[in-house]
Parts: structure tokens; C-alpha cells; sequence
């Protein structure tokens, strides 16, 4: 189970100086470099100096650094990915993966830097498994806007089972999942009610295009106070049992299991890198 904090992950475009400063100071767990969508096609060249600049200044703390470069089948990817493998980055995150194919071409231009997968295509979503399995495979974000262009469909609802899918190869994996944009970024109320959908489908955290979305995401991903202090007093509960010889423990008039406590110990591990995070 995933304990690093991946609450939010914000989309910086590559190629703005002021931008890449901005994020040094922004309580995110992820900043998703992009040299690809956020970048007109004009500046792509200088955008990989740009943001190559920035992460060698460095600053950005314990952020997770992910750069998401132009597809490989473009003018720009492979020297995209020539740029990346010698920036000061956690990731690389490739666009429009389609099936392993595309993860194999990447990973023998990169060697040693975990591979992150933009599940973005009907394709994708039917390849999700072996994508996940892939032995480079890092994580999985997921691309709803280009994934309901491809599906024609309108709505969240219409992406349910895309949804699915890619959690579920993420999670048999071992991966992390990262649930798509939200568009409206002024509409606190709607982000906050995707939020909640996506955090109890079990994705990770949220992808962002704006700062004002961070708080929320923060909130909403992370565990709350209630949460932090049921999975204490079920630790305790059941070590008692243990203790006395018993394989299940009672909390508020519910039964608890072993695997009540692996979930109350991975909310705790949690909360405690959430806390090391933000301490720095």
C-alpha cells in the first residue's frame, strides 16, 4: 500500500521561469513538469534549457520532480527524453501510452529513470494491466480529458469503468494512481466532490492545473484527524488482543482484523510523511 504522500500533483509548463519559481513555494507532494501540452510547439526547444535551469537551481524540497515529455512518435520526444535523462528529476512521465511497446521504447532511451504512464487512450485503458506490470513502470496519472475526447463521451460518469481498469492494474501492481484534472478551476465545491469520488475509488491523489486547487486536494487525500485517531486506537485494540490471546479486537462496535490493521498502519506511515513533508 502506498504511503508516500501523492495528494496533489500540479502541472508546471517548462517553459515559464516565473512558474517554475512559484512552485519552489507551493505545498504540493508532486510538481508534473510538462514539456508537452502546457508548452507551445514554438517554445518546446527552449523549454527543456528552461526547466533543465530550474531543477538545477533545485529548491523544490522533497516534491516528487516528474517531467512529462512529448510523445516519442513526435518531432520532439527523443530529444525531449536526451534532456531529461541528464536533468535533476525523479521521473519521466511519457503521453499516450498505448500498450508496453511504448514503455520499451522510452526505458531503452532512459536506462535508470522510473517510468511514469499518461493512460489517456481506449487502447491504454485495455493495456492497463500490462502497462502496470511493466518492470519500470513507477506510476500511472490518469488523462480524462483526452481519454473523453477519444471515448466521444461527456461526463465523469461515462469514464467510470477507464477509471477502474487503470486502478485496479495500479493497484495489482503496486503503483501509484493519479486521477485526472479537474477543469473548472474556480469551483471549489465541484473539485472538492471529485475529490472525494476519486479518493474513495482509491487513486492516490489528483492532478491539478491550478494552485488554488492544491488546499482542497491536500484536505480531501490525506487523512483527517478522526481517521489518524480510529487507527491508533484499533492498533492498540488489537495488539491487546494479541496479547491475550485473541485474533480479533473490537473498536466503536466493530470488528477488527488483521487487515483493518495493515490499513491503520499505512494510515499512520501516512500521516507521518504528510507531517515530513510539510515540515521542510
Amino acid at each position: 500500500m502506498q504511503t508516500r504522500p501523492y495528494r496533489s500533483a500540479l502541472y508546471i509548463p517548462g517553459s515559464k521561469d516565473r512558474a517554475l519559481d512559484k512552485a519552489r513555494g507551493l505545498p504540493v507532494d508532486a510538481i508534473l513538469f510538462d514539456l508537452e501540452d502546457a508548452v507551445a510547439p514554438d517554445a518546446k526547444v527552449a523549454a527543456r534549457d528552461t526547466l533543465n535551469a530550474a531543477l538545477t537551481t533545485g529548491g523544490y524540497g522533497q516534491r516528487q520532480r516528474i517531467v512529462r515529455i512529448n510523445g516519442l512518435d513526435t518531432e520532439w520526444g527523443k530529444a525531449d527524453t536526451a534532456a531529461v535523462a541528464a536533468m535533476d528529476c525523479d521521473a519521466v512521465l511519457l503521453p499516450k501510452v498505448n500498450s508496453t511497446d511504448d514503455v520499451d521504447a522510452l526505458a531503452a532511451l532512459i536506462p535508470d529513470l522510473p517510468i511514469w504512464a499518461m493512460m489517456e487512450t481506449p487502447q491504454g485503458v485495455l493495456n492497463a494491466a500490462d502497462i502496470a506490470a511493466h518492470p519500470r513502470m513507477a506510476g500511472f496519472v490518469l488523462g480524462t480529458n483526452d481519454l473523453a475526447k477519444d471515448l466521444n463521451s461527456r461526463g465523469r460518469p461515462a469514464l467510470a469503468t477507464s477509471l477502474q481498469l487503470c486502478l485496479l492494474a495500479a493497484k495489482a501492481a503496486g503503483i501509484v494512481a493519479l486521477d485526472g484534472v479537474y477543469n473548472a478551476f474556480k469551483d471549489e465545491d465541484g473539485l472538492r466532490a471529485e475529490c472525494v469520488e476519486g479518493r474513495d475509488m482509491g487513486f492516490d491523489g489528483k492532478t491539478l492545473i491550478h494552485p488554488a486547487q492544491v488546499a482542497i486536494t491536500n484536505e480531501v487525500f490525506g487523512p483527517t484527524a478522526d481517521e489518524i485517531d480510529l487507527a491508533q486506537r484499533q492498533i492498540a485494540a488489537f495488539e491487546a488482543a494479541e496479547a491475550d490471546g485473541q485474533g480479533v479486537a473490537v473498536v466503536d462496535g466493530r470488528i477488527v482484523e488483521n487487515l483493518h490493521i495493515v490499513t491503520a498502519r499505512a494510515t499512520l506511515a501516512k500521516a507521518d510523511a504528510i507531517a515530513a513533508l510539510e515540515s521542510t
